[in-house]
């Protein structure tokens, strides 16, 4: 079979295409022929050396992908051969609070991912996937759905009403559109293009905002809600950017804390924590029981996610460096076979 293995040879060239023997399940796991993967902005980050390990190991790269069981070892119960499903992002997170044994186990980074023709699969970190979705949709469910899912819903307790402010339009900020605005919920969302802004409307958002025509963007959320705020914010920029979304959210609010986008340091105004009764929440994507509760919202709801564009397997480098241009609205897709 094909696969993609990480080199040590940091940036887009990280991934080099190799050649395995299709792997055997054991007892408990299952083998599945992938169809279709995803990136998110942590593959590029692994790819570069940039994301936790100090060295880099030979392991194929990508958390998130969907595919057919086709064999099962001993003892499987959960799945059956035929069974369409996707890869949980940490293969041992099922249920409860993160822990770093929990946090160990995440595909494409602590452990290997699923850029390959067949993975095998512990029975427990795979779920069934909405039959209203091809496999390139549920492909982009793993990483950004779950988080922002889990930042909106399961951490936020979003309820009809709210307003949620959205920073960007990449597959975290449009998955978190998509279930704010099916919550009922008003969406101010930001973004340096006004093409995107369109699209992000057509969606659903309410109010778009251009960080580059309108720098102070915090300013006029207060402008917007009449000085109250937003009830959620959906904190993907990391350093450069939370100060000005704990200026823009509501006295009691909350911060979801996902990205790393502008950097992993910077000056942090905690006065405004303080005073304003902030929640400042980070989100590492969710457990196996968060990724279920949402495939039950998204399949009754009939949701599709949105996918900018779809690369051969063949083109996965591409796709790494499309990724890294930031032209995308929605997600990344890579189709396997």
């Amino acid at each position: 079979m094909k696969a993609y293995e990480l080199r040590n040879q940091p940036g887009l060239q990280a991934w080099g295409f190799v050649e395995r023997p299709i792997p055997e399940p054991q007892s408990g796991q299952v083998l599945v022929k992938m169809h279709a993967a995803s990136l998110n902005y942590r593959d590029l980050l692994v790819a570069k050396g940039a994301y936790g390990a100090k060295e880099f190991k030979p392991i194929t790269p990508l958390s998130d992908g969907a595919g057919e069981v086709v064999a099962a070892g001993d003892g499987v119960t959960r799945v059956q051969v035929g069974d369409r499903v996707a890869g949980i992002f940490m293969q041992d997170f099922i249920n409860g609070n993160l822990t770093r044994e929990k946090s160990n186990s995440a595909l494409g980074g602590a452990i290997a991912g699923v850029l390959a023709e067949y993975v095998v699969f512990d029975e427990n970190g795979l779920v069934k996937i909405p039959d209203h979705l091809t496999y390139e949709e549920a492909a982009t469910l793993p990483c950004a759905a779950v988080t922002a899912w889990n930042a909106l819903v399961t951490e936020g307790k979003l309820k009809a009403g709210d307003t949620v402010l959205l920073l960007g339009t990449g597959g975290v900020s449009v998955f978190a559109l998509q279930f704010a605005k099916l919550m009922g919920a008003r969406i101010i969302i930001t973004s340096s293009q006004d093409e995107k802004l369109e699209k992000a409307k057509q969606l659903g958002a309410d109010v778009g905002i251009n960080y580059k025509v309108t720098p102070n963007w915090d300013e006029k959320i207060w402008e917007l809600t009449n000085k109250y705020g937003a009830d959620h914010v959906v904190e993907v920029g990391g350093a450069d950017t939370l100060n000005q979304s704990l200026k823009a959210v509501a006295y009691g609010g909350s911060v979801a804390l996902i990205g790393v986008l502008t950097g992993l340091k910077g000056d942090i105004n905690t006065a405004l924590i303080l005073h304003k009764h902030i929640r400042v929440q980070g989100i590492y994507v969710g457990s196996r029981r968060v990724f279920e509760e949402m495939n039950r919202a998204i399949a009754q709801a009939q949701l599709h996610p949105v996918i900018d564009r779809v690369f051969e397997f063949q083109q996965a480098t591409e796709a790494l460096a499309y990724l890294e241009s930031g032209a995308h609205f929605g997600k990344i897709v890579i189709k396997i076979q």
